[in-house]
C-alpha cells in the first residue's frame, strides 16, 4: 500500500519525500520543538534559531529576513521556535525577549541576542560565524572550565 512522503533529517535540514525521490524539496526553515530540537540542531555544523511568537510585531518583521537568509545559506540549518507553543524550550535557553536569534556552530552557541536584524546585519553575522576558528573557541572554553574547576577545588 503506497504511503505519503516521509520526513527525514539531513545535514542541511529536513526533507520531505522518499529518499530515492529526485523531486525532494528542502524546507528552508524547520519548526523546532522540545522533541526535535536536539536531533535537528545537534548534528548541524551551523544552525540559526529564531525564537519568536505570532503576536510579536518585530518577530513578524524579522521572519521574512530569516527566511531569505535560509534560502541563501542552504548548507546551514535554520529553525524557528514558537515561544508560545514551546515555552519549556524557550525557558531552557533563558529567552526573555523576542525575537531572539541564536547561532550555534559545532554545538557551541556563538551568538544569542534579542532584536530584529536587517538582512545585511544577519548576512554579516552568518559570515562571521563561518569564519570563527572553532578549535580556538573550544580551547578557550576548555581553559575557562579548567580555571573554574581549579577555583572550586581551591575553595
Amino acid at each position: 500500500m503506497p504511503r505519503g512522503p516521509a520526513w527525514f533529517h539531513t545535514p542541511v535540514g529536513i526533507r520531505r519525500g522518499n529518499l530515492s525521490d529526485e523531486r525532494e524539496c528542502l524546507m528552508a526553515t524547520v519548526e523546532l520543538t522540545g522533541e526535535n530540537f536536539e536531533s535537528v540542531i545537534g548534528g548541524a555544523d551551523l544552525a540559526l534559531v529564531d525564537f519568536w511568537a505570532a503576536w510579536c510585531g518585530p518577530c513578524r518583521m524579522f521572519g521574512p529576513v530569516f527566511e531569505q537568509a535560509s534560502e541563501a545559506n542552504p548548507d546551514a540549518v535554520f529553525g524557528k521556535v514558537d515561544t508560545e507553543a514551546q515555552q519549556g524550550l524557550a525557558a531552557s535557553f533563558g529567552i526573555s525577549s523576542i525575537p531572539t536569534l541564536m547561532i550555534i556552530r559545532d554545538g557551541v552557541v556563538l551568538y544569542a541576542q534579542p532584536g530584529a536584524l536587517p538582512a545585511p546585519a544577519l548576512a554579516e553575522l552568518i559570515t562571521k560565524a563561518r569564519e570563527i576558528d572553532m578549535d580556538q573557541v573550544r580551547a578557550t572554553i576548555a581553559a575557562q572550565e579548567s580555571r573554574q574547576e581549579g577555583a572550586q577545588t581551591a575553595s
